[in-house]
């Protein structure tokens, strides 16, 4: 069942064009030029309930503009969004009251009062009842061990506690769907740990849908089912981290050290290099595993140790943000 919809999706900012130099700024107060620039260009998917999907792109490549339309911030210039079947445009209070949203460089907290009273404030607003807050409450409690700092007032928590803050206050209403534009950016290791396990936690306990923009790639690595990737408003890729490595690197590579300097070839592997007894290896995926390649050899020459190397995901999504440059 798909609790997003997004089709033939386009956002267009007007952009006025200025003339330079004295006799251009003069033209400029009486003639105006404008062209309009796709910030999102045509672009449709659909996202499967209790699902964790990773939207990612290079800067300007129309993430944040997306979220934005899907969460009825902003008006799309054309094409239909349905969000568990109602549009944000023409019903977004309905809508909301579903939503989760986290943009990891804007706090939804008042820093003008104590955390606790933030949370207070919110469950007024989105009428959260007794029970469910406490209870919700409770479990985000579990994981991020907010009542240490319940009490400090917002504008004196550290970064890594205002983040937990926001997810905290982003859950409490129980919303199916939650958007995080960011969630670990600047945190420090044992920060991003927790934001992590928060991510993991909720969509397993609550079966909560979880829309990831973010340009850390170890946080896509660990939690996204299914990459999305943008770029220049047009969508390049979409489907499972596995499927996008086999598609970009087939290849891996496998290292050998032996007890003696040795040379053995296969018919299903490359021997690229050579260094006294360490023998590197290149083989593809899809035609033999690594296990088999390394019974192969040994049957052969007697194995000291053993290494294998994937391709790194960085390389791999800054190949798919080239490959989408150039067919552009």
């Amino acid at each position: 069942m798909n609790i997003i919809e997004v089709s033939h999706l386009v956002k267009e900012y007007k952009k006025i064009k200025k003339e330079s130099g004295l006799r251009g700024a003069v033209k400029n107060l009486f003639v105006q030029k404008a062209e309009y620039v796709r910030a999102v260009d045509d672009i449709s998917f659909s996202i499967e309930k209790g699902s964790i999907v990773g939207y990612i792109g290079p800067n300007g490549a129309g993430k944040s503009t997306t979220v934005k339309m899907l969460s009825g911030i902003l008006q799309p210039t054309s094409g239909e969004i349905l969000v568990d079947g109602i549009s944000p445009q023409k019903n977004r209070k309905r809508v909301v009251q579903n939503l989760g949203v986290v943009f990891g460089q804007r706090s939804q907290l008042n820093w003008d009062l104590r955390l606790g009273e933030t949370f207070e404030l919110l469950k007024r607003i989105y009428q959260i009842e007794d029970k469910t807050y406490t209870d919700n409450l409770g479990i985000l409690n579990e994981i991020f061990q907010i009542d240490r700092f319940i009490d400090t007032p917002v504008r004196q928590l550290s970064l890594g506690q205002r983040m937990r803050g926001d997810l905290v206050a982003a859950m409490l209403h129980s919303p199916d769907v939650l958007f995080l534009d960011e969630p670990t950016i600047g945190l420090d290791v044992e920060a991003k740990y927790s934001v992590r396990k928060f991510i993991k936690e909720v969509n397993q306990r609550s079966k909560t849908t979880i829309i990831l923009t973010t340009h850390d790639l170890g946080d896509i690595q660990e939690l996204c089912q299914r990459v999305i990737i943008i770029n220049e408003g047009k969508i390049i890729e979409d489907g499972s981290l596995d499927a996008l490595i086999d598609k970009i690197a087939p290849y891996r590579h496998l290292i050998i050290d032996f007890y003696h300097p040795a040379a053995v070839s296969h018919p299903h592997a490359e021997l690229i290099s050579v260094n006294e007894a360490r023998s590197v290896y290149r083989f593809r995926k899809d035609e033999i595993t690594a296990a088999r390649l390394i019974e192969d050899i040994s049957r052969t020459t007697p194995i000291k140790e053993v290494g294998l190397e994937e391709a790194k995901i960085d390389d791999i999504i800054r190949t798919v943000y080239q490959q989408g440059n150039a067919s552009g």
